[in-house]
C-alpha cells in the first residue's frame, strides 16, 4: 500500500483481513472461517473512523465555500472588511486527530 502524506492511515492490517477472508473461503475450516469472522469488529470499526473522517472534510468543505460566498457577497455590498469571513473560518479550521473514538476532537 502507497502512503500518502494526507491520506488518514488504515487503523488495521487490510492485507491481513483479505488473506483471512481468501483462507477462509477456499479451506472452509472452522479456524479459517473464525480467523475470517474475528476481522469483523476491526473493520466495522475502520469504517466508522473514516465515515467520521469523510463528515469532517464534508463540514470543512461546506464552511469553507459558505466563508468564499460570504466575502464575495460582501466585497460586492462594499463591507469594509469583507475577507473578514474567510480569516475567521481559517482561523476555526481544525485538523482532525487520530482519535476517531472522541467525536469532539477534530472541533477542538
Amino acid at each position: 500500500m502507497t502512503h500518502r502524506p494526507h491520506a488518514p492511515r488504515p487503523t488495521l492490517d487490510e492485507e491481513a483481513a483479505r488473506h483471512h477472508l481468501r483462507r477462509a473461503l477456499r479451506d472452509q475450516t472452522p479456524l479459517a472461517v473464525w480467523t475470517a469472522i474475528a476481522d469483523i469488529p476491526l473493520l466495522l470499526a475502520e469504517i466508522d473512523r473514516l465515515r467520521t473522517l469523510a463528515t469532517w472534510a464534508r463540514t470543512e468543505f461546506a464552511n469553507m465555500l459558505a466563508a468564499a460566498r460570504a466575502t464575495l457577497a460582501a466585497e460586492r455590498d462594499g463591507e469594509d472588511d469583507p475577507q473578514s469571513y474567510l480569516r475567521d473560518q481559517i482561523a476555526a479550521h481544525t485538523p482532525p486527530t487520530d482519535n476517531a473514538d472522541d467525536p469532539e476532537a477534530g472541533r477542538r
